[in-house]
């Protein structure tokens, strides 16, 4: 009787556990497919025009809470944009975002609700610094990426009495 009941238990561990990795793959995965939609929707051509020899490259993103990676492939063409939920081949810069789970989507709509400029990537600091967002590897590259992922400039946000006002 003993037998069956630490069977029964093991097996609703595993389901569970397993609903659990379906539920962060599942949040990584809508992230990365909001990513890519607003840059197709609100996205600027100027910083990808200026990805320059970094076309290509892979930079992964990693969130720390819900143990998901998001690989973003630079690129000088808005169109060609592409990221997906996996872990990356061989990153040249990982953007690693140790925020709680419930904060996450705070920091990357932060980021990607800035202006495309110099002003906005110091305020941007503000996570880096206190360690909410780290940068191993290339910082070049990482910057290229997080500069073709603002959409602030877009008129939509300037459009007064609007959807974002």
């Amino acid at each position: 009787m003993v037998i069956i009941s630490q069977i029964e238990d093991q097996e609703k561990t595993s389901i569970d556990s397993r609903a659990d990795d379906l539920l962060r793959e599942t949040k990584v995965l809508t992230i990365a497919r909001l990513a890519k939609m607003l840059v197709d929707l609100f996205g600027l051509d100027a910083p990808f025009k200026k990805v320059g020899k970094h076309n290509g490259q892979e930079i992964e993103m990693y969130f720390a809470e819900l143990d998901g990676y998001i690989t973003f492939i630079l690129t000088s063409e808005r169109g060609n944009f592409d990221c997906r939920a996996e872990k990356a081949n061989s990153p040249v810069a990982r953007l690693i975002i140790t925020v709680e789970e419930e904060k996450i989507l705070g920091v990357i709509s932060s980021m990607i609700r800035s202006k495309n400029n110099l002003f906005s990537l110091i305020k941007l600091m503000k996570y880096i610094i206190p360690g909410k967002a780290k940068i191993k590897g290339s910082y070049v590259a990482a910057i290229k990426l997080i500069r073709c992922l603002m959409i602030g400039k877009h008129e939509v946000y300037s459009y007064k009495g609007g959807l974002f006002a």
